[in-house]
């Protein structure tokens, strides 16, 4: 109700500016008096303003957008017709200022009519124009927000794909320790629910900050370390200012889950290799490991395929992922504008 009010007062105030407009331009030029120029500008004014939003609001919905275009003609061609009578028996009511010429000639119904049907049509014209304009900019602001809806729906099931993909692994862990009995199993659960309450609990928006990302990361090494019975070599380094900084949540952790599901990372010769840099408006994540080939996860996994997806949604033309699938290495490169 309050968006329509808007509108309405709106379109009140173009056709007032406009008519006052034409009215001052048209003193200045002429030799007519001001209740002259008032009689020939408002009668036809309101004639004309009626004409606009008959079709605006009358016609155009119920024979357009209908596809009832023959029907729509038919009404066009009426509505012509019975305006330039409507016109005319103004005219009449001021035949002296409107009807009658500087010589006293009087002007004839059918001269009058064709004028009054060419200003018609202009009027026509611009009411379509009009109609059709706000038309598209509603359909494409509804297909902009239909279109935010899928994303946001896509975003959110994917991000619900993280939890139990992660939890799953990090199970798989602890489940190994406690299966040997190890004295770190406790450690590693408390690790674990650190982890799980900042999934659950800080990963609801799409930007979270990333000092906070970055120690959910560290997190995670500390429990792969416990699972490895500190016996898990990564040489990790952040360098830059992380501070007021922000990044979509649970964005990096897949290549990390991967360096340790399918990598070396018992081997002092060979640690996994993860530093990141970030500057005022970028953040470069780079990540390399020795390949571990009798570590394969025979169902596949769906981290990597779900970060990319995430990447395209959230940083569109906004990141450059290099990935490097070698013989004995595998190497991931992610540069991303913040």
């Amino acid at each position: 109700m309050k968006k329509t009010r808007w509108q309405v007062i709106w379109h009140i105030v173009i056709w007032l500016a406009l008519i006052s407009f034409i009215i001052f331009i048209s003193k200045t030029d002429s030799k007519l008096t001001s209740k002259e120029l008032f009689i020939i500008f408002v009668p036809y004014a309101a004639v004309n303003l009626s004409l606009f939003y008959l079709n605006y609001l009358l016609l155009i919905p119920q024979f357009m957008d209908k596809k009832k275009y023959g029907a729509y003609a038919l009404a066009i061609v009426f509505t012509i017709i019975a305006f330039g009578f409507i016109k005319y028996g103004v005219a009449l009511m001021f035949k002296k200022v409107l009807l009658t010429g500087a010589k006293g000639t009087v002007t004839t119904f059918g001269s009058y009519f064709f004028h009054t049907v060419f200003i018609s049509i202009i009027f026509l014209f611009l009411s379509t124009v009009l109609k059709f304009t706000v038309d598209w900019f509603l359909n494409e602001r509804i297909q902009r927000d239909l279109e935010n809806q899928r994303l946001s729906a896509e975003l959110a099931f994917l991000k619900s794909q993280i939890n139990p993909h992660f939890l799953f692994n990090s199970l798989n862990s602890i489940y190994s320790l406690a299966y040997q009995r190890s004295a770190t199993t406790p450690d590693a659960i408390l690790k674990l629910s650190e982890i799980m309450r900042y999934m659950l609990y800080e990963c609801n928006d799409n930007k979270v900050d990333l000092s906070k990302e970055l120690q959910y990361l560290q997190n995670y090494i500390e429990l792969q370390k416990i699972r490895f019975s500190d016996k898990a070599y990564i040489d990790y380094k952040v360098e830059g200012k992380v501070v007021a900084q922000q990044i979509a949540p649970l964005l990096l952790i897949a290549f990390i889950e991967n360096a340790f599901k399918h990598g070396v990372a018992n081997n002092p010769l060979t640690p996994i290799r993860l530093l990141i840099d970030v500057d005022d408006e970028h953040l470069h994540f780079y990540m390399q490991n020795k390949k571990h080939t009798n570590n394969r996860d025979a169902s596949g996994g769906i981290g990597l395929n779900n970060v990319k997806r995430r990447l395209n949604l959230l940083y569109p033309n906004k990141y450059n992922l290099d990935i490097r699938d070698e013989a004995d290495t595998y190497t991931v490169e992610l540069s991303l504008v913040l």
